[in-house]
């Protein structure tokens, strides 16, 4: 039986590797290898051309962490503690959510991927979400996981895969959900209040989380994915 399919996008970035120092487009390689172990054949997607136009040959898609969205794509001012900002990956990944959403393609969104799905669908965004909790728990240093609990909504995807009690996972995020998109329903929560997870319900699976489920133990979102795609 062949493994499916499963799209990924990908950063654009200043990279140095053996002897080069380029631009590059990279994914962490734990994308990749979660994506296998659950039994997907994980095929990155550069934000170039037109992504859009392979759902047809895809059987799942990961939108992956990255930068911060364009403020004005949910009409709001830029706060100068947005950054990295690429608005031509926002480009290739708005329409390639709407593509895939279109298709009842199976999704999985990843931190960056749940405000692609929440803005993509009428929503906005905390700019910096210390200043709503207080606190920076939600990315405590650069380049460091903080690993917290958040709490699956009983019956919904997440806690099937994950269990109806608190859950660690590693988080690694600045922004989050302010109003929720329309069609949108909060599957999993932290302790401070911060939305951790959502779910469109009129799809047969798009779910997405706001931390990183690539850097966990586990892999049970990832085959959750697989075990959606036909």
């Amino acid at each position: 039986m062949s493994r499916p399919v499963i799209g990924v996008t990908c950063y654009v970035e200043p990279a140095r590797y053996t002897v080069w120092e380029t631009t590059a487009a990279l994914l962490p390689y734990a994308y990749v290898e979660q994506i296998a172990r659950a039994g997907g054949q994980p095929v990155v997607l550069p934000p170039a051309g037109a992504p859009a136009e392979l759902v047809t040959r895809l059987d799942g898609l990961i939108v992956a962490g990255g930068g911060d969205i364009a403020p004005a794509r949910y009409g709001a001012p830029r706060d100068e503690r947005t950054g990295y900002v690429r608005e031509f990956r926002d480009e290739a990944e708005f329409a390639l959510l709407s593509a895939a959403l279109d298709a009842g393609l199976p999704f999985l969104g990843v931190c960056r991927g749940l405000q692609v799905l929440n803005v993509a669908l009428g929503g906005t965004l905390h700019q910096h979400l210390p200043d709503v909790v207080g606190h920076t728990g939600h990315s405590p240093a650069p380049g460091a996981f903080g690993w917290s609990p958040v709490r699956p909504v009983a019956g919904s995807r997440v806690a099937k895969a994950l269990g109806d009690g608190p859950v660690d996972v590693p988080h690694y995020h600045h922004q989050a959900v302010d109003r929720l998109a329309a069609g949108l329903a909060v599957t999993a929560t932290a302790d401070d209040g911060t939305v951790e997870a959502v779910e469109l319900d009129s799809h047969p699976f798009a779910v997405a989380v706001q931390w990183h489920p690539e850097a966990a133990t586990g892999c049970e979102l990832f085959e959750a994915l697989v075990a959606a795609c036909p």
